[in-house]
């Protein structure tokens, strides 16, 4: 996208602004200190041992942490301690007018760190503990200081030795009934034999072991019951969390000669001590009452509460919220079984996935006739039935100047208290091109709307069986849409589809529609059609119309939650059908009219035949506390058959653009190394394929905060790379089709960097592209195309370096 001379000229000035900023900032900001004091610029953490490097890069990580280095250097921005010179600008400078006021916000400014040598003795003496806590029983902290006109740096040299790993693991637990407990789930344990000794990883297993004790009903089962002794050490390790092992460490001297030091760990769960020699004892639920329209500070006594007693549930409401054979089903507790955490878990969840209700709060009670037994009590506070939404979205992309659009939205949350969920939407948008010669002129509209009820259940003739969990959906929808390209094309679609959407795990999603339908009707602009389409043949069956009517099943895998906060994978796999359902359709009508006609003659519409295949990995690594690197490799392909040579325009392949390789136009790359030069390509960009693959990598990073922390400046830098194919060769478009050994020579690749403006509940980003690799030939054969930069030409940049703004970020 090339941008307008006045957004160009107020860019500019923006840079400029920031350059001096940055440039201020690089000045010395030492001046305001005393003679005896230094700022503290950096700090590194030197790790040697007989260890991984990934190993050795967590722990660097670790000792990095505010908590073991508690004095932590000021930070740099752009190789400039710019916060830090805002705060003398403030405190010292006191400047204060409108812009400063500004730029001079809290969250903008870092307070100088003055050194102090006594910190660095207590990071050193905090290193070791942790060090030691992670099994490095001979591990050794020094540090070194280095100071220069009034700046100190500090080096942490550590030295891990050998970890411990454990040996022999014994249990001793004189409760029976939980010494059970703990052998069936013993091959879930996180220690084991040969696994390298962590304080951490016993306390996850300390808390592994309450949570299955207490989910085999031991209600009053506390956590402080569980100890672990080590070697023949009669001694918790836990009671100082610091270091457990202060004053212990010579005991572990005599392994010193192994290749692998080990130690024993003994397992120990003791009885209660406040009931002399009573054991544990298990509970079980005794009544369950539910009040499912409870206000925020309600009273359970309300004598004014109506009471529905059903099979296994008490109701007591003011009204119905719910029918009561789905409140019952939806509360996941039965009387007479033991308490368990993981079902409390399950019967929360359950109740917050119908969506009714806004708090869900679950609360046992020892019931006073019976001993050892609980009652459960359910109180749910309402959402609000229905919900109406307006969306306003302003957008620019490669091939379009500015684009504007409406959306209303509506939505009933409880339908005939049911739990069903009615969704009404209306969208409408347009796309304006603002010409050489100046003026603004419409390039696209399209509105649409949709219509879909969903059901909290497999709405299906049959009973089918589900895990707790499963938080199992049904879904009908109905939508249209009308796309309008100006003198070119109108394409309008129907679609219908019916399907499910389940959970088999907290990481794993299915999403089945064993049947879908879109048809796809199209009108072409008689010039158009004459100068572009009818003179090649692939778009021009590309642009026929069509019925697409099949199955879709998706997979998704995440495990972005608090067990994974330094790095996370996302994974989705989607596999769709067209054509084999229809086909027998159309079969059906063939027979029955006597071979006469048949769908496709009665319709005047092509059925559509194909399979296409997509998959899609991220992971995400968290690097620090303000950086992040994101990372996806995409790959899919579509496959015509039977009657079908093509696949329908609407399910092809496109690349480039501000959520592809973002140093291409959209829809101007590939496919393969054909690169289209014709006028027609330069108003209408429109390359597609069959088949595609991509690669992302981009690191995000923090800049600023403004507005008092409202708005977050964010920057990034970004390398994609991929392209698009042809399965088959096409002779309109040599070079398009995939071949293995010309992969390298296919392969585009671009690189950039970009600014975010975060608003919390929305992101607007801007990324500049430039490509590094070309697939077509430009003078080098490989396709490098650094070499052919000319960033003096405003032509060439013009032609070569792609703004793109987009709204969240492009995976």
């Amino acid at each position: 996208m090339q941008l307008p001379p006045e957004s160009r000229i107020f860019l500019l000035k923006y840079l400029l602004l920031l350059a001096v900023l940055l440039a201020l900032g690089a000045c010395s900001n030492t001046k305001y200190l005393q003679k005896d004091q230094s700022l503290y610029v950096s700090s590194k953490v030197d790790v040697n041992g007989d260890i991984l490097n990934s190993e050795k890069q967590d722990l660097r990580s670790s000792l990095s942490s505010k908590s073991l280095m508690t004095q932590q250097p000021n930070k740099k921005l752009l190789n400039s301690r710019i916060k830090v010179w805002l705060y003398n600008q403030k405190y010292n400078e006191k400047k204060s007018n409108w812009f400063w006021n500004i730029v001079l916000s809290k969250r903008n400014l870092e307070e100088p760190v003055v050194y102090d040598s006594l910190k660095t003795k207590e990071s050193v003496s905090r290193m070791t503990s942790y060090l030691h806590n992670q099994g490095f029983f001979y591990a050794s902290v020094a540090y070194a200081e280095k100071m220069k006109r009034h700046k100190t740096s500090v080096t942490y040299a550590v030295t891990t030795g050998k970890n411990f790993v454990l040996d022999k693991i014994t249990y001793d637990v004189p409760d029976t009934a939980i010494l059970a407990i703990v052998h069936a789930n013993e091959r879930l344990s996180l220690i084991k034999k040969g696994v390298a000794f962590k304080s951490a990883t016993l306390s996850s297993e300390r808390e592994r072991l309450t949570r299955i004790i207490k989910d085999a009903g031991y209600y009053k089962f506390n956590r402080d019951a569980i100890e672990f002794t080590v070697d023949t050490l009669n001694k918790a390790l836990f009671r100082n969390t610091l270091n457990p092992f202060e004053g212990f460490v010579n005991i572990f001297n005599e392994n010193k000669g192994r290749e692998k030091p080990t130690m024993d760990v003994e397992v120990r769960i003791k009885n209660p001590e406040d009931v002399g020699d009573s054991t544990w004892q298990q509970y079980h639920i005794s009544k369950i009452y539910a009040y499912p329209d409870f206000p925020i500070n309600g009273n359970p006594s309300d004598s004014s509460l109506k009471e529905d007693l059903r099979k296994y549930v008490t109701i007591r409401s003011h009204q119905d919220i719910l029918k009561p054979k789905i409140m019952s089903k939806s509360i996941l507790l039965r009387p007479g079984e033991p308490y368990s955490l993981q079902q409390y878990n399950n019967t929360v969840n359950k109740l917050y996935d119908l969506g009714i209700w806004q708090f869900v709060t679950l609360q046992y009670k020892e019931n006073k006739d019976t001993a050892n037994a609980l009652d459960a009590y359910l109180f749910l506070t309402p959402r609000r039935k229905q919900e109406l939404g307006v969306n306003f979205e302003v957008s620019n992309s490669s091939d379009y100047t500015l684009g504007s659009g409406v959306s209303l939205n509506y939505r009933h949350i409880n339908l005939n208290k049911s739990g069903t969920q009615l969704g009404m939407s209306l969208n409408t948008g347009i796309e304006l091109l603002r010409t050489q010669q100046g003026p603004w002129v419409l390039q696209s509209r399209e509105f649409g709307g949709e219509v879909s009820l969903t059901w909290p259940r497999f709405a299906l003739p049959f009973n089918i069986k589900q895990a707790n969990r499963s938080n199992v959906k049904t879904r009908l929808s109905l939508g249209a849409n009308f796309l309008s390209r100006i003198e070119k094309f109108d394409i309008s679609s129907i679609n219908l589809s019916y399907g499910y959407d389940w959970n088999e795990t907290s990481y794993k999603r299915w999403i089945v529609r064993p049947f879908t339908l879109n048809y796809v009707g199209v009108t072409l602009n008689q010039l158009f059609k004459d100068s572009t389409v009818d003179k090649n043949p692939y778009l021009k069956r590309s642009f026929e119309p069509a019925l697409i009517g099949g199955e879709n099943i998706s997979f998704i895998y995440s495990n972005n939650d608090l067990l994974h906060q330094r790095h996370y994978s996302y994974f989705r796999v989607n596999l769709e059908e067209s054509g084999l359902w229809l086909n027998g359709i159309n079969s059906l009508v063939s027979a029955a009219s006597g071979r006469k006609n048949n769908l496709e003659t009665l319709t005047n519409v092509n059925i559509s035949n194909f399979v296409k295949l997509e998959a899609d990995y991220r992971h995400f690594w968290k690097l620090g506390v303000h950086g992040a690197l994101a990372t996806r490799v995409y790959a899919g392909v579509g496959i015509p058959y039977s009657t079908s040579q093509v696949l329908p325009y609407i399910r092809q392949f496109t690349a480039g653009g501000p959520n592809s390789i973002r140093a291409w136009r959209l829809r101007t790359l590939g496919p393969g190394s054909f690169k289209d030069s014709s006028s027609t390509a330069q108003i209408f960009p429109d390359q597609t394929g069959d088949m595609k693959l991509e690669g992302n990598v981009e690191y995000r990073f923090d800049l600023l905060r403004m507005f008092g922390g409202t708005i977050n400046l964010k920057g990034a830098t970004f390398l994609d790379m991929g392209n698009i194919w042809m399965i088959k060769k096409d002779p309109d478009r040599p070079g398009s089709d995939f071949q293995f050994n010309q992969l390298y020579r296919d392969l585009a690749m671009g690189t950039g960097v970009g600014v975010r403006l975060d608003f919390s509940f929305f992101l607007i980003r801007l990324d500049w592209g430039i490509p590094l690799k070309v697939p077509y030939f430009t003078g080098n054969k490989n396709g490098w195309y650094v070499g052919e930069w000319d960033l003096k030409d405003g032509e060439w940049r013009k032609n070569n370096i792609i703004w793109n703004i987009a709204i969240g970020y492009p995976f």
